[in-house]
């Protein structure tokens, strides 16, 4: 009689660990991807140009909507609170900024989010435009 530890064991891939790290994986790529979009959720029909350029990838997109509501980073601001957030940065004259507005937002609201811009000493302003 053979003693039961001397029993050779046939190998086992276990599959489970495998499968919650892919699931882990998969998440964690999912966050960063969504972290690398820099509006994400508004959607915003563009103005269409013909001179559109690509530009420098923008610290922040402020999105304008149609009834004049501003975006940064999916919560609404005011235009105060714009400017207090642009003056946060350590060298607001630097800061790059991007303006998704809405085709249908008026020219006023367009000036009231580039005032609120320059009073944070910000000059560097980009209008989002989809190219035709």
């Amino acid at each position: 009689m053979k003693a039961k530890y001397f029993d050779r064991k046939r190998a086992r891939i276990e599959i489970i660990p495998m499968i919650d790290i892919m699931f882990f994986l998969l998440v964690f790529f999912i966050i960063v991807t969504l972290q690398l979009i820099p509006t994400t959720g508004m959607n915003t029909k563009l103005p269409q140009s013909t001179t559109a350029k690509q530009l420098k990838h923008p610290k922040v997109v402020i999105s304008l909507q149609r009834d004049g509501t501003m975006y940064v980073q999916g919560r609404v601001i005011s235009p105060n609170q714009l400017t207090a957030m642009l003056q946060q940065y350590p060298n607001p004259t630097q800061v790059i900024v991007t303006i998704a507005g809405a085709k249908q937002a008026t020219l006023q609201e367009l000036v009231n989010v580039m005032d609120a811009c320059r009073r944070a000493g910000v000059s560097q302003i980009g209008i989002a435009a989809r190219r035709t």
